[in-house]
């Protein structure tokens, strides 16, 4: 299981807004090129957005389904791709006029499930580290808010088996 969380400089209906627009996915969801609305409304519970992940010269067609959805605070997802599926949980918290996003992956099934292991949680867990820096960095940029000078960004793993997010 990997688990990542980012304080960003703002309040969830701050992050909410990016979340959900299926549009915005390709802009902070590592490796995925092109994202649309597929079926339903997104990102109300059931509906679902395909994408496209971009492998070398290689194109790999997916889409990601709502498997939980309790806006501004909880978005639940199940992605699919050829290589298996995956379920990712992203928590929103307040943190004060902020936010801490926690992003909660593993795999369900498929090569992803026969290949988890410690090595994988830390290839997931580099590549939430860089999704969280985007997703960050979007939501500041477009929806204006406190200084942004001197705050910290925090972004560290949650070991595993603590359950609790921030309690290292």
């Amino acid at each position: 299981m990997a688990i990542r969380y980012q304080l960003i400089r703002r309040p969830p209906a701050a992050v909410w807004r990016v979340l959900q627009r299926p549009s915005s996915y390709a802009d902070w969801v590592v490796g995925t090129h092109e994202t649309a609305a597929r079926e339903g409304r997104w990102p109300e519970l059931g509906s679902s957005l395909s994408y496209t992940l971009k492998i070398g010269p290689r194109r790999v067609e997916g889409h990601t389904v709502v498997r939980r959805h309790e806006p501004p605070r909880h978005l639940e997802l199940e992605a699919k791709s050829p290589f298996g599926n995956a379920r990712i949980a992203i928590d929103v918290r307040d943190w004060g006029d902020e936010s801490l996003v926690i992003v909660d992956e593993h795999p369900l099934r498929g090569l992803g499930d026969k290949l988890h292991n410690v090595l994988f949680d830390t290839l997931i867990q580099l590549r939430h580290r860089d999704m969280l820096s985007r997703l960050a960095r979007l939501v500041e940029r477009e929806t204006p808010g406190q200084s942004d000078d001197g705050g910290r960004r925090g972004s560290a793993s949650v070991p595993h088996g603590t359950g609790e997010a921030g309690h290292d």
